[in-house]
């Protein structure tokens, strides 16, 4: 503690003081007494008439419903079925179905666990704390009342009032129950902010509702510039400032141009913005990616400065040039590593969350953040990717920016499939952007942000990879925060990711579910990348303070001609040492011969075949949906797990070693193994691989440089490195 405050600047200092000095006041009952006396001319009559204005266009356009209604009649229909579980207080949150709170609801219960969080004052609760409140994540997901804005959207489509009705009696049970800072739904200022923007949202949508009386619209006025207010006074700037912070200041965004009559209302709207501007130059990388490392949390980022950047266009207040341009890298990122069958890999964490669910999708679907950004930017590529105009599009953009959609010429992303994004670490390898393409991402960057690495994965020169457009190799994904932490740390832990685990060591040890005791990270050495083959290479010392002697991990992945992978290994230390060489596949069926060639089959018929080569004798086993200890386990969705195939090779061996895997995609069923035959170097380690089916030969020369032709002479026969071309270009 002493080193940690030695280490702290003033200005931290100073805020968290103030801080802790607010939550004193608070407990105190200074602070809660101090409330809006006034709404300073906020009515509803004034709302109705001018809030439209400075709100999304789709959100209060009288054309939406029909537009909707013609263009995306299931989407209506989703809607509609989402809104009547609601007013019958079943809900589906995050990766559970039909959740019920109580009748009334309990807003501080968690029904997975049968926990209710105690009622006393937020700064007096620990979130992570699963024996009192069980998980809070659970908890703040109804508490965010994004289904609010589902009751909107039906009423909308409607006009049937019960769901105005549910939304006028929800919120006033809300109201009564959850009294300015105190219980579980005010420890998060993040969660308080994305309660207010729902609440924007449901209210503009729910505008001319007979039942949004004036005493009930002061009411939620008034609640709302507690929300604002809380949040503005207990900013993440040092406790999360990631999309913790980013998240908040959006939140004032919101509540200062919708409501700026409010007291501080101009001030919300301009230190919202300014933190978001001020963050984006740290949180977004100059090659696009999320500073956390997180596909999940990119996500949110994104759909964090398009919703500023609407609003501020909106409300006539244009943003500096420079945000566009990083929010336009994220986009290049996202498309990059964006799956051939349109899904986005799981990378690091991700809570299954959204901004404003204005849609029904799956964690992995980004469609409506694409189809938005197209129009925001005028970007065929994300038109393409997006594959048609999205829901999202009506409700934030409206009419215009249907038609805008539609003017876009999709094409695929311009340059070259494979690419490096250096700074956050990551190269990615495919074939093309067919539907069918194959594509592979390595990892070769740090553990997470900077900060703490909360978010990030124990992953280092892990790999993900789909064959034929399908995602064969997957990341395991995230299943929970708070609720389960023996799950919590086997899914974020090495054991959970297609890399290379060292006497059962994790690369990472966990302090708590959000920080790491050190954080390790990989360092690109080589990435090249011609028409003919793609070639990374990167290494990590996270394994060197093993006690029983350093070991270093250097990892080469090579992807030839669009057609087959290589992945080198090598391992380098001293002593004898337990290896696992781990491939985490989605839930598919995978099979081994005794020969060490693995068979993946995908859902559409066709198959990635694993073999290892290397100068000891290796084992393989397949794992799926072991509990003692967790093995071979992959979560779609944050609150569900399913069985998902691990393969492993396995040695007990003295290093230094050597292992070098095929993954080989087939259009379909083979009737037995391809003829595949390793190069052996003077010290019998394998340098190379011949592909007796065509005569392709891959090699390895000096410094790992792959080398590659196609002449059948067998290694063997042929001592001396082929020399007719080489990653570099020279003979």
């Amino acid at each position: 503690m002493i080193g940690r405050l030695a280490r702290t600047g003033t200005d931290e200092l100073i805020c968290r003081g103030r801080q802790e000095a607010s939550k004193l006041l608070e407990r105190a009952g200074v602070i809660a007494r101090v409330g809006l006396g006034s709404t300073h001319g906020v009515t509803l009559e004034r709302f109705r008439a001018v809030a439209p204005r400075r709100f999304f266009d789709g959100a209060v356009s009288g054309d939406t419903p029909r537009l909707l209604i013609d263009r995306m009649p299931a989407v209506r229909d989703e809607i509609v079925t989402g809104a009547e579980a609601a007013c019958r207080g079943r809900f589906d949150l995050l990766g559970y179905e039909g959740l019920s709170f109580g009748d009334p609801v309990d807003w501080s219960l968690d029904p997975v666990s049968g926990r209710r969080a105690p009622r006393k004052h937020w700064s007096r609760l620990d979130p992570l704390d699963r024996n009192t409140v069980g998980d809070s994540k659970v908890i703040w997901e109804l508490n965010r009342h994004q289904w609010m804005v589902r009751l909107g959207q039906a009423y909308g489509l409607t006009g049937e009032l019960r769901y105005a009705r549910a939304f006028a009696e929800y919120i006033t049970q809300w109201i009564d129950a959850n009294p300015p800072g105190i219980g579980i739904n005010w420890a998060s200022s993040l969660e308080v902010s994305f309660r207010l923007i729902a609440w924007c949202w449901a209210l503009l949508l729910l505008r001319g509702a007979p039942v949004l009386s004036r005493a009930l619209f002061d009411r939620i006025v008034r609640a709302l510039w507690a929300h604002a207010a809380h949040v503005e006074r207990y900013l993440s700037y040092y406790f999360s400032p990631n999309t913790h912070l980013t998240g908040e200041a959006l939140g004032l965004v919101y509540a200062g141009s919708i409501f700026p009559e409010l007291p501080r209302a101009a001030r919300w709207r301009e230190l919202g913005t300014r933190i978001l501007l001020e963050q984006s130059a740290r949180h977004i990388l100059d090659d696009g990616v999320y500073f956390e490392l997180s596909t999940g949390y990119q996500r949110y980022t994104l759909e964090f400065y398009l919703h500023l950047l609407i609003l501020s266009t909106r409300n006539g207040r244009p943003l500096p040039p420079a945000v566009a341009e990083r929010v336009g890298r994220m986009l290049d990122f996202l498309l990059a590593i964006r799956c051939p069958d349109g899904s986005m890999p799981q990378i690091g964490d991700a809570d299954s969350g959204t901004l404003v669910p204005l849609a029904r999708r799956a964690q992995d679907d980004v469609r409506g953040v694409l189809a938005t950004a197209a129009v925001v930017f005028g970007r065929a590529d994300c038109a393409w990717a997006a594959g048609a105009a999205a829901p999202e599009v009506l409700w934030l953009l409206g009419p215009a920016g249907l038609e805008a959609f539609d003017s876009l010429r999709p094409a695929p992303p311009a340059g070259p499939p494979s690419r490096l994004f250096a700074h956050g670490g990551y190269a990615v390898m495919r074939s093309g952007w067919a539907p069918d393409a194959h594509q592979l991402i390595f990892d070769v960057g740090p553990l997470g942000c900077p900060v703490s690495g909360g978010h990030g994965h124990a992953d280092l020169l892990s790999v993900q990879c789909a064959v034929f457009g399908e995602p064969y190799l997957v990341d395991a994904g995230t299943y929970c925060y708070a609720g389960d932490l023996v799950s919590r740390r086997y899914f974020r832990s090495t054991a959970a990711h297609s890399t290379v685990v060292v006497d059962g060591a994790s690369q990472a040890a966990p302090a708590g579910p959000f920080r790491w005791a050190a954080r390790p990270e990989a360092r690109l050495l080589d990435w090249r990348s011609t028409p003919d083959l793609d070639c990374a290479e990167g290494h990590h010392r996270a394994y060197v303070e093993l006690a029983c002697g350093g070991v270093v991990h250097r990892r080469r992945v090579v992807f030839v001609r669009g057609a087959y992978w290589v992945v080198v290994d090598d391992l380098e230390g001293e002593g004898e040492h337990q290896v696992e060489l781990q491939f985490q596949f989605a839930p598919l069926e995978v099979q081994v011969d005794p020969t060490l060639w693995a068979r993946a089959r995908g859902r559409t018929g066709s198959e990635l075949l694993v073999r290892p080569f290397a100068s000891v004798a290796l084992k393989a086993s397949v794992h799926s949906g072991e509990l003692d200890p967790l093995r071979g386990w992959v979560s779609p969705v944050y609150g569900r797990r399913e069985p998902a195939p691990l393969l492993v090779y396995s040695t007990v061996t003295t290093f230094p070693l050597r292992v070098l895997t095929l993954l080989l995609p087939s259009r379909g069923p083979r009737a037995s193994a391809p003829s595949v035959s390793s190069v052996a170097g003077a010290d019998g380690e394998p340098i190379g691989l011949v592909l007796e089916a065509t005569g392709e030969r891959l090699a390895f020369g000096e410094h790992g440089r792959p080398e590659i032709r196609n002449h059948a002479i067998p290694a063997a026969r042929d001592p001396e490195p082929p020399a007719t071309w080489t990653t570099s270009g020279e003979p």
